[in-house]
């Protein structure tokens, strides 16, 4: 009997605070234009990069990938992080979420600026063996470490380049600023609902 082929999943991580049309666009190009056959926006509880203080409610984040996805069969949103230690470490989650779901194979999205310092990464090395890569543009150029050049578990996908910062989007709101065209509509009507960012 022919092996059932495992579903692909591309892990996008992230704080979504909040998730925006750069996010959604770069999600959705992903897996309509590689080998993934589902994006997960995992939402990041702490990165350990990140003042906590800036942070909404992790519930209400997730919430917010949550409304942002619903139309997108392709698109989940994950909190698989929320029960983990803190702060979330990329290698431990893969390990995580592998021995949880052992019928799918795991791949982690990330931009190429991130690719630029991932050799600083916690065991870096243990995610390469076991994990694919797929990494998308930047508008700046980066110095990418020769290691990780031609590298077989590493693929380049060439997503449109969206420079948008949930930083920005922030400061905007504050300033009684438009944002609406920047965040999916259902997203903005929460937002708006919630008093978020003001």
């Amino acid at each position: 009997m022919k092996k059932k082929k495992s579903k692909q999943i591309g892990l996008f991580f992230g704080s979504f605070n909040p998730i925006h049309v750069g996010h959604m666009i770069i999600a959705n190009h992903m897996v309509e234009n590689s080998s993934l056959d589902e994006v997960w926006f995992v939402v990041t509880p702490h990165n350990p990069h990140k003042k906590k203080k800036t942070l909404l409610d992790d519930i209400q984040r997730l919430q917010m990938v949550r409304l942002a996805v619903e139309a997108y069969p392709k698109l989940k949103a994950s909190n698989l992080e929320f029960d983990l230690t803190q702060p979330s470490y990329t290698v431990n989650t893969l390990a995580h979420i592998s021995e949880k779901h052992p019928d799918y194979s795991f791949a982690l999205i990330m931009g190429e600026d991130n690719l630029k310092s991932f050799h600083k990464w916690k065991n870096y090395e243990t995610i390469l063996a076991y994990y694919n890569i797929f990494v998308y543009p930047r508008i700046s150029a980066f110095d990418i470490p020769d290691l990780f050049k031609n590298h077989p578990k590493i693929q380049y996908v060439s997503a449109p380049i969206v420079e948008l910062s949930a930083t920005a989007i922030r400061k905007a709101i504050q300033e009684k600023k438009n944002i609406k065209p920047l965040v999916p509509a259902v997203v903005w009507r929460y937002i708006d609902e919630m008093n978020f960012y003001k």
